[in-house]
């Protein structure tokens, strides 16, 4: 075998092995917006651990949406999700204040949503960032079904205030 070849084997096999961790374990998502200031900033690059509930696995379709070595979301975690509908696109951040079973309680009195009553069904988790006025959680589209929810934000890689532009 030719001395170069090995090279290109080893490149090759650790870009793939490189895809397959990023694709499956981690990803960093960049925060956009102030939906979780001051914890967050605009900016922020944050590492997901898309594995802490489990390895997803997407049917796009074919197969139906599953989970191996499924653990639920806790009360306090602070998870990426997509959003259920399709008029709001993209990777959301908030906190997970109830889980299934909970009853949600709003200022105004106990939260009324046709068909769930004033609790939680199986697998639906509410999620709320810390702004109030972010479009995208639970205040205003509702509850969050669990195969919406990509996985849990395990640190902040660093903050954008800390880069410095010489």
């Amino acid at each position: 075998m030719a001395n170069w070849l090995k090279y290109v084997i080893a490149f090759a096999s650790a870009f793939a092995l490189m895809l397959a961790i990023r694709t499956l374990a981690f990803s960093i998502h960049i925060i956009n917006g102030s939906g979780l200031s001051p914890v967050f900033q605009d900016g922020d690059r944050l590492l997901i651990n898309r594995c802490s509930y489990g390895l997803r696995i997407e049917g796009n379709g074919i197969l139906p949406y599953s989970r191996l070595m499924r653990s639920p979301v806790k009360r306090g975690d602070i998870v990426a999700f997509t959003v259920p509908c399709d008029s709001i696109a993209g990777l959301y951040i908030a906190r997970c204040k109830a889980v299934p079973g909970d009853t949600i309680s709003t200022q105004e009195g106990p939260l009324l949503v046709p068909g769930l009553k004033t609790c939680a069904k199986v697998d639906y988790y509410w999620l709320e960032s810390i702004n109030p006025s972010n479009p995208a959680d639970s205040r205003h589209i509702g509850f969050i079904p669990e195969s919406h929810i990509i996985g849990e934000v395990v640190s902040v890689l660093y903050h954008r205030k800390n880069i410095r532009l010489q």
